[in-house]
C-alpha cells in the first residue's frame, strides 16, 4: 500500500460555512479536505440534509476548539406544520399520519410553541444521530429495528413565532426562530407541540441562524471559506487566535510563560474561572488553560 499523501501546510483556522440542502455535514467537510489537501477537518455539531445555515469546520490545530464550540448555544429559523406527523418528524420522512388541523386556533398553536420553552425532557427523534450502543439510531432504523431513545435534557431559551399561515384549509404553518442548548432538535418540538394539540407535527424548513459566537452574517459556501483560507484572509475564514478569542476570555501571556505553556508547565493563576485562551506577545494562541488552585495548567496545548 502506498503511503498517505502528506497534508498541505495550511493555516489552522475555522470554516464558517453556510450549509446548503441535500448535503450532509460529513459531505461538507469532504469538500473542504479535497480543496485544502488536508485531512484534518472536523465540524462542530451536524446539520440534517434538509438544514441549511451555518455549519463550522475546523482545520489541523483548531479541530482541537470544535468540541467547546459543539457545546454552544445556537439559533434557528424554522418552519413547523401542524396537520401531519412523518417518519422523520420532517419533511423528508414519509407521512404518517394527517389530521386536519382546520379547528386549531392560532391561540392555541402559540399554547402548544409555549410550552415547548425553558428546561425540557426531550426524546430526539428515532432518525437522529444520537449513537445506540456505538450505532447511529438513523442506521437501527434504516436496519428495520424499532429505537426508543432515551429523553435527554435540554434548555429552549426562546421560541419566537413570526407568522401563523394556512397553506391548505387542514393544515397550520408556523415560521418561529429558536435559541437553545446544544443537543436540542428542533423536529422535536415540532412532533411534540403538535402531539399537544392533537394533530400531529413536523419541520418543512430547517436553517441554522447562529452558532455559538458565528452567525450567518459570516457564512459563506464551503469552497468559497477554503479559498479564504487558503489565500489567508476573508469571509468565511477565522484565524485560530481570532477564533479561540472569539469563544473564550483572552489571557494575554509573557514569552516566557508561552514557553513553559508549550512544555505543559504550569503558570500563575489569574483567579478568573473558566478556560482562557493564552496569548503570546506575538499574537499566537499557546493553549486553552484553566486555574488549578495557585497554577493555570493547560487543557488544550497548540505548538507552534
Amino acid at each position: 500500500m502506498s503511503p498517505k499523501k502528506p497534508d498541505a501546510d495550511v493555516p489552522p483556522g475555522l470554516l464558517v460555512v453556510d450549509k446548503q440542502p441535500g448535503m450532509t455535514s460529513h459531505d461538507v467537510v469532504a469538500i473542504a479536505r479535497r480543496a485544502l489537501s488536508v485531512r484534518k477537518v472536523g465540524h462542530a455539531g451536524t446539520l440534517d440534509p434538509m438544514a441549511t445555515g451555518v455549519l463550522v469546520l475546523g482545520v489541523g490545530a483548531a479541530t482541537r476548539l470544535l468540541g467547546h464550540l459543539a457545546g454552544n448555544d445556537k439559533s434557528y429559523a424554522a418552519t413547523v406544520r401542524f396537520g401531519q406527523t412523518t417518519v422523520t418528524d420532517d419533511r423528508e420522512g414519509d407521512v404518517l399520519t394527517t389530521t386536519s388541523a382546520a379547528e386549531v386556533t392560532e391561540a392555541a398553536v402559540r399554547a402548544a410553541l409555549a410550552a415547548q420553552t425553558g428546561p425540557l425532557q426531550q426524546v430526539p427523534s428515532s432518525v437522529s444521530a444520537v449513537k445506540v450502543g456505538g450505532v447511529r439510531s438513523y442506521d437501527r432504523v434504516r436496519a428495520g429495528e424499532d429505537v426508543e431513545l432515551a429523553p435527554r435534557s435540554v434548555t429552549v431559551h426562546a421560541l419566537d413565532v413570526h407568522q401563523v399561515r394556512r397553506p391548505t384549509p387542514d393544515l397550520v404553518d408556523v415560521d418561529v426562530d429558536v435559541t437553545c442548548s446544544t443537543g436540542t432538535y428542533i423536529r422535536a418540538i415540532a412532533r411534540d407541540a403538535g402531539a399537544a394539540l392533537g394533530v400531529g407535527g413536523h419541520l418543512t424548513a430547517l436553517r441554522r441562524t447562529r452558532s455559538g459566537p458565528f452567525d450567518q452574517s459570516a457564512a459563506c459556501g464551503v469552497a468559497d471559506a477554503a479559498h479564504a483560507l487558503l489565500a489567508g484572509g476573508g469571509a468565511g475564514f477565522v484565524p485560530l487566535t481570532e477564533a479561540a478569542a472569539a469563544v473564550f476570555p483572552v489571557r494575554q501571556v509573557t514569552a516566557d510563560e508561552a514557553v513553559d505553556l508549550g512544555h505543559g508547565k504550569r503558570v500563575a493563576a489569574t483567579g478568573t474561572p473558566g478556560l482562557h485562551a493564552a496569548v503570546d506577545p506575538d499574537g499566537r494562541l499557546v493553549a486553552l488553560v484553566v486555574d488549578a488552585g495557585p497554577a493555570a495548567k493547560v487543557e488544550v496545548g497548540f505548538p507552534a
